[in-house]
């Protein structure tokens, strides 16, 4: 598949004629018809549906018109960068829940200032495949949970020491404490998947559901449907508490016979970027301040 065939396929799809596709790309129309039967041989499809008296296009021929322009306009775009020799400098940061998310615009817009071509974005992933996606080089980094990893081609940036807390709203039985013990905690349970919350706290919570009712459990896919059940006040959750990604609208309670686990980045260890040693440093920054 080359821009050749893509631009003759978009002119003929533009035209539903192969005459009027010829005169606007300034080929000849054996020229177009060449190019469009070679591409449709590659996609083993028919793009269009040809009579002597119209031209339309297919059904595979509609889906495929997107993915042809959204390929042509980035060879195109890529080609023109490299013409004005511009390097942009792509920087895909992972998070696993959307109050992580809270701590990106400020990183996103600093970084920018000193970066100008800078091309940053964000991907929502689970946790098992945080840590793959970037020791693989898929992301450039991930916020993450330590629990022990064991992928030598990461570093771990610690930003803060996380309490597991029992979130709750400001209005639930337990919120009247300042700190718990896992002998207080009482009450419906909103459980997330272990694909979505840390693997040691999945085992306390495992723990903690023979002891309960059916009535009392609920089963969430992630964190943001769960505080979504605790704040429709059908009951707790536990979670660590990082004060910078806090949800404002629940309360959160140290269980201090539970383990801290630490909050921070993981990136490559031989990612030596100015870009990364700067977002590392800003991130940093974020959570000095916060508790200064």
């Amino acid at each position: 598949m080359n821009t050749i065939q893509l631009e003759c396929f978009i002119a003929v799809a533009e035209h539903l004629n192969f005459s009027r596709a010829s005169q606007a790309l300034k080929i000849t129309q054996p020229a177009v018809s060449h190019q469009i039967q070679s591409l449709e041989e590659e996609l083993e499809v028919k793009l269009f549906r040809r009579t002597s008296k119209s031209v339309s296009l297919t059904q595979e021929g509609l889906q495929f018109l997107p993915d042809a322009e959204l390929i042509l306009k980035t060879a195109f775009s890529a080609k023109e960068r490299l013409g004005r020799h511009e390097s942009l400098i792509p920087l895909e940061i992972g998070c696993h829940d959307r109050m992580t998310l809270e701590l990106l615009p400020g990183l996103f817009h600093q970084l920018a200032l000193e970066f100008p071509l800078l091309r940053p974005s964000v991907r929502m992933v689970p946790f098992p495949s945080l840590l793959g996606l970037v020791e693989n080089q898929k992301i450039s980094a991930a916020f993450d949970f330590k629990e022990g990893q064991k992928k030598s081609a990461l570093r771990f940036k610690a930003l803060s020491s996380a309490p597991i807390a029992c979130v709750c709203t400001p209005d639930h039985p337990l919120a009247q404490y300042e700190v718990l013990t896992k002998d207080m905690l009482q009450g419906n349970l909103v459980v997330c998947s272990s694909r979505q919350v840390p693997g040691h706290l999945f085992s306390i919570q495992s723990r903690l559901i023979p002891a309960l009712s059916p009535e009392q459990r609920y089963f969430t896919d992630n964190i943001d449907t769960a505080f979504v059940l605790v704040k429709a006040h059908l009951g707790y959750t536990l979670y660590p508490d990082v004060p910078q990604v806090r949800d404002p609208g629940l309360r959160y309670i140290p269980v201090r016979d539970l383990p801290e686990i630490a909050f921070g980045i993981y990136y490559r260890y031989d990612n030596d970027h100015p870009v990364m040693k700067r977002f590392l440093a800003l991130a940093q920054e974020i959570f000095q301040l916060a508790t200064a």
